[in-house]
C-alpha cells in the first residue's frame, strides 16, 4: 500500500511538472507567431507584448526545474522515471531559450520599424518562421504522444530550415552589397533570421529528447548542418 502511494504521488508530481512544460510550449509557440506577425506588420505594440510575455516563460522554466529537482531528491527515481524527469528539464531549457529568441525578434522589430524596407525580406522571414513554428509544434506533439517516428521527421526537417535560412541570408547580403543604405536594416533582419533558425535547432533538440525518453538512447547520427553563413557575418543573434 505504501509503495503504491509513493508511486501515485510521483506520478501526480510528474504530471504537474509536465503540465507546466506544456504551458511553456503554448506560450512559446504564441510568442514566436506574434513576433513574426509584429515584424511583418511592423506592429510595435505587439512586439512589446512579446517582450513582456517572456517573463512568464522564464518563471515557468524556474518552476519546472525547481519542482523536478525536488522530485528527484524526494523520490529518487530510477531508469525510465529518471529519464522522464531529466527530459522534462531539458525540454524546459530549450523552450526557455526559444522564448528568448522570440523576445529578441521583437526587440529587433522595434529597431527596423520605420527604416528602409528590403523588398521581399519580411515575407521570406514570415515563411521561414511558419516553417520553424511547425517544427516546434510537431516536436511538442511528438513528446506528448511519445512518437519516435514523428520526432525523427522533425529532426530531418532541420536541414531544410537551414537551407531556407541560407537562401534568405544570401538575398539580404545581395541587397546590402547593391545599396549601402540597406546595410543597417539588412543586418538586423539577418539576426532575426538567425534567431528563427536557432528555434529550429531547439525544436530538433526537443525531438531528440523524446527519442531518448522512449528508447533510452540519444540519436547517434550526426545532424547535417546546412548553415554556411557563420564565417560571413558575425553572429550576434543572442538577446
Amino acid at each position: 500500500m505504501n509503495e503504491r502511494h509513493i508511486l501515485s504521488s510521483f506520478d501526480r508530481d510528474l504530471e504537474s511538472i509536465q503540465a507546466s512544460v506544456m504551458k511553456m510550449g503554448g506560450l512559446v509557440e504564441a510568442a514566436l507567431a506574434d513576433a513574426a506577425t509584429a515584424l511583418e506588420a511592423r506592429d510595435v505594440e505587439l512586439a512589446e507584448k512579446v517582450r513582456a510575455g517572456d517573463k512568464a516563460v522564464d518563471a515557468l522554466d524556474i518552476a519546472v526545474k525547481t519542482d523536478a529537482a525536488r522530485l528527484i531528491a524526494l523520490r529518487a527515481p530510477t531508469a525510465g522515471d529518471l529519464r522522464m524527469v531529466l527530459s522534462v528539464m531539458e525540454i524546459s531549457s530549450h523552450l526557455e531559450r526559444c522564448g528568448d529568441y522570440a523576445k529578441n525578434i521583437a526587440k529587433r522589430t522595434m529597431t527596423v520599424t520605420g527604416g528602409t524596407e528590403i523588398e521581399g525580406a519580411h515575407g521570406a522571414l514570415r515563411r521561414m518562421s511558419r516553417f520553424v513554428e511547425a517544427m516546434m509544434k510537431d516536436a511538442l506533439d511528438a513528446y506528448i504522444q511519445r512518437d519516435v517516428a514523428k520526432s525523427q521527421e522533425v529532426i530531418a526537417r532541420d536541414a531544410e530550415a537551414d537551407q531556407i535560412y541560407n537562401t534568405l541570408f544570401r538575398s539580404l547580403l545581395t541587397h546590402m552589397m547593391e545599396d549601402p543604405r540597406n546595410i543597417a536594416v539588412g543586418m538586423q533582419l539577418h539576426f532575426i533570421a538567425k534567431n528563427i533558425e536557432r528555434v529550429g535547432d531547439h525544436a530538433t533538440n526537443i525531438a531528440e529528447q523524446t527519442i531518448y525518453l522512449v528508447t533510452g538512447e540519444m540519436p547517434d547520427d550526426d545532424r547535417p548542418k546546412k548553415d554556411r553563413t557563420a564565417l560571413t557575418l558575425p553572429e550576434s543573434a543572442a538577446p
